[in-house]
């Protein structure tokens, strides 16, 4: 797990948290600032996972090149 996986769970979570607020108190600026920052904290999980793909395959393709 790297940085932008950690970062962008987090991110997701918080908005949830913020939509729930603004639903409880009304506040539908809130409502879509959470949204948001879910949107964005599944986009920054996104590139987290892309990250690790290419980390998995240069370890490979370096592996069969020594090999």
């Amino acid at each position: 797990m790297n940085k932008d996986q950690v970062k962008g769970a987090v991110k997701d979570i918080g908005g949830k948290v913020q939509e729930e607020v603004g639903k409880l108190t009304g506040s539908e600026e809130q409502q879509a600032k959470g949204l948001a920052n879910q949107i964005e904290g599944k986009v920054q999980q996104k590139v987290g996972d892309l990250k690790e793909a290419l980390k998995d395959v240069t370890k490979d393709v370096t592996k069969d090149e020594k090999q």
